[in-house]
């Protein structure tokens, strides 16, 4: 799961004894919400970092030619925005590479004593919030656990409500998750499905 307050609280409420696991994709996309906020502050004293976002963000193999060079060009700076970049890179590369809880650790302990002296305050404060979170971060090092599963589900759930335009009261959103996520098999036939007919026995 995510970090958020409701996801944990939610869970604390109907799992109590379950081990909590910090998906990667979220831990991750938090170093990118710090990058962000390093740039954005940055570019206001650097307009040559305007059009840098998408590169910053890209995996180096899908850059274009255009991002290539800059990317090239910003770590050869001594700009904030080039060591925010280094900061996550470094995170998500022990994601690639730690396949256990055990072999993690160390890891990311020298990762976060990086961010706690990286003079980029939100670096820092992410930081802070793994070290808070040091537990559940590492159980999301175990083989085969993320949450890629709920995140599909609710991507469904919630173009199902854009499709409705929003749904005037909340059990009809409700009954709607269950018709598209609840495999209910009990439910008759749609009268809108293409009728099909019975195929004659032959003897």
């Amino acid at each position: 799961m995510d970090m958020s307050g409701s996801f944990q609280a939610g869970a604390a409420e109907h799992f109590p004894a379950a081990e909590v696991c910090f998906d990667r994709f979220h831990v991750v996309a938090l170093s990118s919400t710090a990058l962000d906020e390093v740039r954005r502050a940055e570019v206001k004293t650097a307009p040559e970092l305007k059009g840098t976002r998408w590169g910053l963000h890209k995996k180096p193999a899908d850059w274009t030619v255009k991002q290539t060079d800059t990317m090239y060009w910003l770590q050869r700076s001594n700009l904030k925005t080039a060591r925010a970049w280094r900061i996550k890179q470094a995170l998500r590369s022990i994601y690639a590479t730690a396949k256990t809880p055990d072999e993690a650790k160390p890891l990311l302990k020298r990762w976060l004593s990086w961010a706690s002296r990286c003079r980029l305050e939100p670096f820092k404060r992410l930081g802070r919030t793994i070290t808070k979170h040091l537990p559940g971060v590492l159980n999301g090092f175990n083989a085969g656990k993320h949450n890629g599963r709920v995140e599909a589900m609710n991507r469904s759930l919630q173009e199902a409500r854009a499709r409705a335009r929003g749904y005037r009261r909340v059990e009809n959103f409700i009954a709607m998750a269950y018709l598209i996520a609840g495999k209910l098999t009990h439910l008759p036939a749609s009268p809108f499905a293409p009728f099909l007919p019975v195929p004659h026995e032959t003897t």
